[in-house]
Parts: C-alpha cells; structure tokens; sequence
C-alpha cells in the first residue's frame, strides 16, 4: 500500500493550522513539506518557523525536501525543527555521502532527490545508505506542474537497481501527482506519493487522499 504524503506547499497558507488538522484526520502517512531558498530552485518557499510550528499541529511524519544549496549548513536546524525525514539533492552536494551521514548521525531517514534530467545511475553508489530516493516528475521550484511521463521509465529503473541489490530503500515521487496516475506509478515501483494540488484544491481532500492509497 503506496505512503501518501500530501504536500503543504500547496495549502493557503492562512490556514495551515487547518490544513494540518486535515491531515491529521487523514489516512495519510506523512506531510511533505517543501523548503526552497531562490537560489537552487527559482522560487522561496517557507522555512524554519514554519516547520516547527507545524511540528507542533501533527504527529505525522514530517518529510523535509531541501531544494537548498549547501543543505549541510541547516540541516542541524531542520532537525532541532522537527523533522523525521530530510532530503537533500543530488544535485546540490558535491559531497553527497558526507550530507547523508550527517542526517543519519542526527537521528533522521536520509534520502535523495533528482531532477528530471538527472539519470538514477548517479545514484549506484549511495544507495546503500539511503532510506528512499524521491524522483521528481516536474522540474523542482513550482507546484501544480503537468507530470513529465518519462518518469516512469526512470521509477521502473531505480526500482531495478534496489532490487538487484537486495535493499530496503523506498522510491518517492513528486509532481503532478494524480488520482488517474497513482496506479501507474506504483506499478511501476513507487512506494510514496506526494500530492499537492490534487489534494488541496479538492473539495474532499480526505476522499482524494484515500483514493491515492493504493
């Protein structure tokens, strides 16, 4: 049964603490929330503050995507914040073991995210250390983005690689996610979705969260 973790990127932001309250009531698994910085991806989302407040309004597991150069600096902080999960992005750590081991030593599930145009061989070598890699289908920065379909040749290749090795590591997609291509998805060998809009613009966001549970 596929993880859904809806994406608080795309909630009014005047009414977080309601939006948490959904989630709560939800069968939800985890809340992703998206933290960007304007220099690693073109836009600036929500930080710090807003994490730790939001920590506070839910029990579920908090996924904390860094779309942040140098993530080692504040990864620390995210954690003193509350997060259960960070991910850092390959493309952004030149020192990308060093990044994974310090999440770890801090108590957090380390993950990985690519880019669209980033080939999941990159990944061969740090598998091994991961608890998921999340693979964006839209280019990072913008929610509400139309899914990139050569994504799921890049699911069912990543999910190739974990299983020739035999490892426990979960694949997390995100970006024009949908109730129409969550099956496909899984399918293909995804464990978690992320749903921003297909959640939030819903008029029963709790129904569209229990259909995206495969």
């Amino acid at each position: 049964m596929a993880i859904v973790a809806p994406s608080l990127l795309a909630a009014n932001f005047l009414k977080l603490e309601e939006a948490c309250n959904m989630i709560n009531e939800s069968v939800a698994d985890w809340l992703h929330l998206d933290v960007m910085d304007g220099r690693f991806v073109p836009n600036i989302s929500f930080g710090i503050p807003v994490i730790e407040h939001v920590r506070k309004a839910t029990k579920k597991i908090c996924d904390v995507h860094l779309m942040i150069e140098e993530p080692g600096n504040l990864v620390p902080t995210f954690k003193k914040a509350g997060a259960d999960n960070i991910i850092v992005h390959l493309e952004a750590c030149p020192n990308l073991h060093r990044n994974i081991q310090q999440i770890k030593e801090l108590g957090m599930n380390a993950a990985v995210a690519i880019n669209p145009h980033t080939p999941v061989f990159l990944l061969e070598d740090i598998l091994v250390d991961l608890h998921h890699v999340l693979i964006m289908t839209v280019n990072p920065g913008f929610g509400g983005q139309k899914f990139i379909p050569h994504s799921i040749e890049k699911i069912k290749q990543l999910r190739k690689m974990i299983n020739e090795k035999n490892l426990n590591v979960l694949i997390e997609v995100d970006g024009g996610v949908t109730v129409g291509n969550a099956k496909e998805l899984v399918d293909a060998g995804a464990d978690v979705l992320v749903a921003g809009n297909m959640v939030f613009s819903s008029n029963d966001p709790l129904s569209v969260i229990k259909q995206l549970r495969f």
